[in-house]
């Protein structure tokens, strides 16, 4: 659920599995995020949606750690720690996950080795016990099942992070990780952004093959149209860097009708170094 800093003061509730607690974040000096506060418990599907400018990628980005986006007041709570005050290997450690919106390429790492050492390193793998390192046999089934949900062949583990890569195989490569990762709580940063129907549904099929009882799901989304396939259980209206509604899966129909224009009337202005979405 989605509280205001004022009602999150009064409300009295069991914590949830991560917890938002009035989180405030500026970006070159102006503040983007002004006390957010939300609760996702693991076998839930969030999502957050809001018009351009209303501190959607802020928040996504904040959540893991990013360096560029400061932290002026709030916690952020999972398994018993603020994770803000980790590095994002930590958080990453802990079970969370982040889907980028704008994945970046890694020249001369291989997907395929990127993987391997993304696990070892969750496992604890520090290149000396080889009973915490996952086998050959081991990472080649774990990648098949997954990949054949993604409609992925086995040429994108040669090829190296995302070089080359078109719009919907960088989405489905992000989506490859989180499902060999298997986080608790994942972050999808505008995974439908510039995605065809079809990639569409190979991304959503894969995420909800990992819907369940041991993982979160925060979806941050401009619009509707990846709902349709991911049916989230509650969706929260962020506008201007405040939560303004929340409700169920109904609350992204009729933003689809009506739009943000209840709350908006011209287009929020960025900051120049970084977009806040």
């Amino acid at each position: 659920m989605a509280l205001n800093s004022e009602s999150a003061g009064k409300l009295t509730h069991v914590m949830a599995d991560f917890e938002i607690k009035d989180l405030r974040v500026s970006v070159e000096g102006r503040e983007i995020l002004k006390g957010v506060s939300l609760a996702v418990n693991k076998g839930e599907v969030h999502a957050v949606m809001g018009p351009n400018g209303s501190g959607k990628s802020t928040l996504s980005h904040t959540l893991m750690g990013h360096p560029n986006y400061k932290v002026v007041g709030g916690q952020v709570l999972f398994k018993g720690k603020d994770i803000l005050t980790l590095p994002t290997e930590e958080r990453a450690k802990l079970g969370m996950f982040l889907a980028l919106q704008y994945p970046v390429v890694v020249p001369g790492i291989t997907m395929s080795n990127f993987l391997r050492t993304a696990i070892n390193a969750k496992r604890g793998f520090d290149g000396k016990d080889k009973s915490k390192a996952i086998s050959v046999k081991e990472f080649r089934a774990l990648l098949k099942n997954e990949m054949s949900v993604l409609r992925m062949d086995d040429s994108f583990l040669s090829r190296y992070v995302n070089e080359g890569f078109s719009g919907g195989e960088k989405k489905r490569a992000e989506i490859l990780q989180m499902a060999v990762l298997k986080p608790e709580m994942a972050i999808l940063d505008e995974t439908d952004s510039g995605l065809d129907i079809d990639s569409i549904k190979f991304v959503s099929d894969a995420v909800n093959k990992m819907r369940g009882p041991e993982l979160g799901v925060l979806i941050i989304t401009h619009y509707t149209r990846v709902l349709k396939f991911i049916k989230p259980d509650y969706v929260h209206v962020l506008v201007n860097g405040e939560f303004v509604r929340s409700g169920g899966p109904e609350l992204a129909d009729w933003l689809e009708a009506k739009g943000y224009s209840e709350w908006v009337k011209e287009p929020a202005k960025a900051p120049a170094a970084l977009e806040a979405k």
